[in-house]
């Protein structure tokens, strides 16, 4: 696939191989997040579990406004660099999620898009004041080096769907559908232990999964040659593949936990609906999940 280059197709394999090159950097420490996939839980000290709600909650920010899944890939990029450095009490966690939300959005949404800080955080529902969140932002900003641009799983699924959907004969590109490796992607973010996989890898995870369960057969060699090209080590990618087949079966039950969007919802009416920006009712329905993966 990748040996015949069009003009198009040498453009986006140079955009990878620039996140390729930046990919080590801006990414959590490993050693940090699996402390605190092993703290247990006593309501003072941070957890995977709370890490995870508060992800959700993020989400359930970005699906509201109608943000784009780079800002909240970066979001949850910036928290759990945070998390991975610093000790968190389990009560400040809602102020760090959302100053890396808030310095997501600025760093990606368009400036007309941005809301008022005190909008944020009346329709999350936090008491915090904005000064307490614009000093966490300071915070943030200063324990991961004042670097907020990363690189994300969100920006190499772009890359690797392109790659591949220019391979397909027309008639069946809508068969392999982006919003739908999104929604996948959202449902992993949602796990700390996918923060612990390299970008390009659970990006890959994704895709490989969703052509095998398309039966695409002849795609499968896009694949490796994706693969290949961005020196994915094959146990890896089934490692990771097989995590993210459970998760997605685990996120289609009634079991798991969902955003809760009705929550953002519900605090929008009367006296505060009217203070809003008429744009802030962009609201979009969360990601759906596929019931199975072959």
């Amino acid at each position: 696939m990748i040996e015949v280059l069009t003009t198009d197709s040498q453009k986006l394999l140079h955009q990878l191989n620039t996140l390729l090159e930046q990919e080590s950097r801006c990414q959590p420490k490993v050693c940090g997040l699996k402390l605190i996939e092993s703290a247990h839980d006593n309501g003072l000290r941070m957890t995977a579990r709370l890490r995870d709600f508060e992800v959700k909650d993020l989400l359930s920010l970005t699906q509201f406004f109608g943000f784009d899944t780079e800002t909240f890939s970066l979001a949850v990029n910036l928290l759990d660099r945070f998390l991975s450095k610093m000790k968190v009490q389990a009560k400040h966690l809602g102020c760090v999620g959302l100053s890396c939300f808030y310095l997501a959005v600025k760093a990606t949404e368009e400036e007309r898009n941005v809301p008022l800080a005190t909008d944020l955080i009346r329709i999350s529902q936090y008491r915090f004041t904005v000064s307490d969140l614009m000093r966490m932002e300071k915070i943030v900003l200063e324990k991961v080096c004042w670097k907020v641009k990363a690189t994300t799983a969100f920006q190499f699924l772009q890359l690797y769907y392109s790659l591949i959907h220019d391979t397909l004969p027309f008639e069946r590109r809508n068969d392999l559908n982006f919003e739908r490796l999104e929604a996948q992607l959202k449902a992993c973010h949602c796990r700390i232990i996918f923060s612990k996989a390299k970008p390009s890898v659970l990006a890959l995870s994704i895709l490989a999964l969703e052509i095998q369960a398309l039966k695409y057969v002849e795609l499968t060699e896009g694949v490796e040659c994706i693969q290949k090209h961005s020196k994915i080590n094959g146990r890896d990618l089934t490692f990771w593949q097989e995590l993210v087949s459970k998760c997605l079966t685990e996120y289609s039950s009634n079991k798991c936990s969902k955003p809760n969007g009705q929550k953002l919802k519900w605090i929008v009416s009367g006296r505060t609906a009217r203070q809003l920006k008429h744009s802030y009712y962009r609201i979009t329905h969360l990601p759906t999940i596929p019931e199975t993966i072959c």
